[in-house]
């Protein structure tokens, strides 16, 4: 139970980004069986009919058994949490408003998985039904959210809460059956449940935005409090990426109302499409993420100035020579400790720091010089990287094609400067130090780096073909998605977020260059053409980032 405490904060948010995924593509797949796939089928062949309706229902069942197994787990994480803090019976909390919420979210999800079962055609009372149990879940997820609890402005914040999911779901939530009617469909139909599906997608946006408004009146509410709070950064950094998902949506209107119609037109429209979803589950990722910061109108106190942003971020020459180890804060805490020790001559040596204990590992001048060292040095491996792909693109320096090895470099890097506390520098075991989410989140980074660069290798050696093509625009992605719910151990709440504020860019970067390698390696052509250029592109600017990373 304390290593279930320890870990609490990043695996609730994890399985938070779980839920939340499973949930809009729940909804989505009901609002596409419902609103799309219904009314056109009278319309299609037979044949597209068929799968354009069971491609709907997969999306529904799968939604449902994923979500439903995600409410049990997050709930459950948040039981197990409130019996270990309280020492209280598992029967006294079940009366808790978030137990109540989710119990109410698992039976309509429970419910439309029953619903789905069925293959035949789904009658009008079973549709009615389909949008009822959708309407309870987005209800339910409303009423457990933390609009809730909020005092002031409640009803605004609800309604705002319940159109913005609603909103994502009409546009994020279907896209997987989308993508698979514009592969399995003949073309013409394609294009018919493609125009179709522009427009439910363009009421979602709308939805989008009206909760944009709610939230921005009761949660943010002023320009400064977009840069000065964590909320405010991460809200921020969705905007981006809605960004980013409103130019490929809006390429996607034009091929599908006014451009081609040609085969490669469709193929452009899947490669958005893919894109789409993989942006969007990295602004599903941000949202699981907000759900563990306090609002930014709650905090009036102690933001982050302009001044202050700029003062951080203005470039100076990178740090290249690292501090003695034992001139970090715990090891020479320990030193002290050790030597008090020795002359008390004491039965149990005392700890500098134990993980898991509740409180966050001291830090002095030593250690910020040795996490800037780690992050400069990062950078230079990640910009050679970035140049040495480049050089690869261009096809006149055969030995480029060997850049992936330079990951390896990075890995090994990570694992063995990122936690100078923990083994194998430390003191503190490698099992004992996983207790700190932290050292779990660069043990993870590390582990993907190594997974990545070796296919990737193989990849350019011609040695893989199929879907080992894609463990390294897979491992972007999901680097970007674990760097959204990264956590950092820094006390200073103004520290916290301006280190929030450099790897929040880095993380958006990853992501499009992960969407930007599937690109490459799935065409069309012309699309791969310039897809080619923007990953490594991607790359050379999270090596400058990175280079210019500060922490005093």
């Amino acid at each position: 139970m304390e290593q279930l405490l320890d870990l609490y904060g990043f695996i609730n948010v994890v399985l938070q980004v779980v839920e939340l995924t499973a949930r809009t593509a729940l909804l989505g797949g009901v609002a596409f069986w419902l609103l799309v796939a219904m009314p056109l089928a009278p319309l299609m062949p037979p044949g597209d009919a068929a799968v354009l309706r069971g491609l709907a229902r997969r999306l529904v069942l799968w939604g449902a058994a994923a979500g439903c197994l995600a409410t049990l787990a997050t709930a459950g994480l948040g039981l197990g949490a409130l019996a270990a803090t309280l020492e209280a019976p598992f029967g006294v909390l079940l009366g808790a408003d978030f137990v109540f919420a989710a119990g109410l979210a698992l039976l309509a999800q429970l419910a439309l998985l029953l619903l789905a079962l069925p293959g035949a055609r789904p009658d009008p009372v079973r549709q009615a039904a389909l949008g009822i149990a959708a309407l309870a879940l987005l209800g339910a997820v409303t009423a457990g959210s933390h609009a809730l609890a909020r005092e002031e402005e409640r009803a605004l914040l609800l309604a705002a809460t319940a159109s913005h999911q609603a909103g994502a779901a009409l546009w994020i939530g279907g896209l997987p059956a989308l993508l698979g009617a514009l592969r399995r469909l003949t073309p013409i139909s394609a294009r018919v449940v493609g125009r179709r599906y522009s427009s439910l997608a363009a009421g979602g946006v709308g939805l989008i935005l009206l909760g944009i408004l709610g939230f921005w009146r009761g949660y943010i509410g002023e320009v400064e409090a977009v840069y000065g709070t964590a909320y405010g950064a991460m809200s921020g950094t969705k905007a981006v990426m809605l960004v980013l998902l409103l130019g490929l949506g809006g390429a996607n209107f034009l091929f599908l109302h006014h451009l081609q119609t040609a085969p490669e037109g469709l193929l452009r429209v899947r490669r958005f499409v893919e894109s789409e979803m993989l942006i969007g589950l990295a602004m599903l990722a941000v949202a699981a993420s907000l759900t563990s910061v306090p609002p930014a109108a709650d905090l009036t106190e102690d933001r982050v100035t302009w001044g202050e942003i700029v003062a951080r971020f203005t470039p100076q020459w990178p740090r290249l020579t690292s501090p003695s180890h034992s001139d970090l804060a715990i090891p020479a805490l320990q030193a002290q400790l050790d030597a008090e020790w020795q002359q008390r001559q004491a039965a149990q040596r005392p700890q500098a720091f134990t993980p898991g204990e509740g409180l966050l590992p001291p830090r002095n001048a030593g250690d910020i010089a040795w996490s800037e060292y780690n992050h400069h040095w990062a950078g230079i491996l990640v910009l050679l990287v970035g140049l040495a792909a480049l050089l690869d693109a261009s096809g006149r320096v055969p030995v480029a094609r060997h850049w992936p090895l330079l990951f390896i470099g990075l890995a090994g890097f990570i694992l063995l400067r990122s936690d100078p506390e923990a083994w194998p520098l430390g003191d503190i075991g490698l099992l004992e130090s996983l207790r700190d989410p932290e050292v779990v989140q660069h043990k993870i980074a590390a582990l993907l780096v190594v997974g990545f660069a070796i296919a990737e290798w193989w990849v350019r050696l011609g040695r893989v073909t199929g879907g080992l093509r894609f463990v390294f625009p897979g491992a972007m992605v999901a680097g970007g998605v674990l760097l959204l719910a990264h956590t950092h151990a820094i006390s200073n709440q103004k520290e916290a977020l301006l280190v929030e504020l450099s790897h929040l860019p880095l993380a958006v970067l990853a992501v499009v260059g992960g969407c930007a390698r599937f690109t490459e390696l799935r065409g069309p052509e012309r699309l791969a053409k310039v897809a080619r250029w923007i990953w490594p592109a991607a790359l050379v600017l999270i090596g400058l980032l990175l280079l210019l990373y500060r922490e005093a």
